[in-house]
């Protein structure tokens, strides 16, 4: 629930923060706080990032901060934002900006005195509240407390005029929604994301995967998922994902909830793209993500086979949830269900093979291929017992050495 009143005591209880906007004149009105910090706070939501926007340009912004002896981090200095540290505490401060140019990418900005004129740029009407930290008096230029009062996510002014100055706010259009809102997405805002859904070919790959995964990271991404399917937001640039990806997306939460697991934001992303190593890798690779992340993700593309603990031994507890939670259809030799081979793979302590290479050797092997072949079908042969006891694994063991004397003397 919203309100329209704005406690900036929470703020200010902040350490170094009070001696910050000391520092930027605020009991002159020369800052606010600005954006997610004044949403959240509304919203009753834990306010992680907090930022101020001032009238003072860059170089007088950093000259107050260093006189009151805060550190100033020029940060993005040519858009306008320091990074100020106080007492530990990190704060964006941002000259208030007015767009001079803009192509879809990256803007050249002007700096300028006014409120309303920096309220224009910003995205969303949530996102462009101000509220002054020594009054906790609210400035709503666009009508941003009652889309925040109804739950809506709606653009600033015209919004293909906004999508035409960042092509991101496409994927932020939806992954605000998908925080924030509930129902269908703002009429307006979405005929205006799919009419520039092309632009998204014009973005790095990285700020795409960034904005998705962070989509993916939320509690419940499927219903905004299947609107950007249907109204053709992924062809452009991620044409793997199809209705039948929607669906195994649905799925894969309601199985989260079931297993009791946290969202996984890669797992959720396997889940939307065909169950293809080869899809996924080159999805992986366009998408410019981590090494482990592409691992992941290519990993989580075959479908789960064996025992659970015969996954999490071959591929890591990590990985071999991923395959269960991705598989339906996935039959466990022992009858657990998915769920509970889940939760258990979760507690299991992984074991080692209770034999190595130079163990064989000092039994009598020669070093060299022989050693390894004997080693992996011992290994396999424990897995296919079901990590056999001590007593079964020496049967196990002296059974593979004597075939494999028998093949150096043949």
């Amino acid at each position: 629930m919203t309100t329209n009143t704005f406690d900036p005591a929470p703020f200010l209880a902040r350490p170094g923060v009070p001696e910050l906007l000391a520092a930027l004149k605020a009991d002159e009105g020369a800052v606010r706080f600005v954006g997610g910090a004044v949403r959240d706070h509304l919203l009753g939501a834990p306010v992680s990032d907090l930022d101020v926007a001032t009238i003072y340009e860059p170089p007088r912004v950093i000259g107050y901060l260093e006189d009151a002896g805060i550190k100033a981090i020029p940060t993005g200095i040519d858009h306008g934002t320091i990074t100020a540290v106080s007492q530990g505490t990190v704060v964006e401060v941002t000259t208030l900006r007015a767009d001079v140019d803009t192509d879809g990418r990256r803007a050249e900005v002007a700096f300028t005195t006014d409120w309303e004129e920096d309220s224009r740029r910003r995205d969303f009407t949530i996102n462009a509240l101000y509220a002054d930290p020594t009054t906790g008096e609210l400035f709503d230029y666009h009508g941003g407390l009652a889309d925040l009062e109804a739950r809506r996510v709606a653009f600033i002014g015209d919004p293909l005029e906004r999508i035409a100055e960042d092509h991101l706010r496409i994927l932020r259009f939806f992954r605000f929604h998908a925080r924030f809102s509930d129902g269908a997405p703002d009429a307006a805002g979405l005929a205006a994301c799919a009419e520039q859904a092309n632009t998204l070919k014009s973005l790095s790959r990285e700020r795409i995967a960034d904005e998705l995964l962070k989509l993916l990271a939320l509690p419940d991404p499927h219903p905004t998922v299947e609107v950007m399917e249907a109204h053709g937001i992924f062809a452009p640039v991620l044409p793997e994902i199809t209705a039948a990806g929607v669906e195994r997306l649905k799925q894969l939460q309601l199985f989260e909830a079931e297993a009791g697991r946290k969202c996984r934001p890669i797992r959720r992303l396997a889940a939307l793209l065909p169950r293809e190593p080869d899809v996924a890798r080159d999805v992986a690779s366009r998408l410019k993500l981590s090494k482990e992340q592409r691992d992941r993700l290519s990993s989580a593309a075959i479908p789960a086979k064996g025992s659970a603990r015969e996954l999490a031994y071959r591929l890591g507890p990590l990985y071999a949830i991923d395959r269960l939670a991705l598989t339906p259809w996935w039959e466990s030799p022992s009858g657990k269900s998915r769920a509970d081979a889940v939760r258990y793979v979760e507690r299991w302590d992984v074991p080692q093979l209770p034999v190595k290479g130079g163990d064989l050797i000092r039994m009598g092997l020669e070093p060299g291929p022989l050693v390894a072949r004997t080693l992996r079908a011992i290994e396999n042969e424990w897995i296919d017992n079901d990590f056999a006891d001590d007593a079964r694994f020496d049967t196990i063991v002296d059974r593979h050495l004597a075939c494999a004397r028998a093949d150096s003397e043949a």
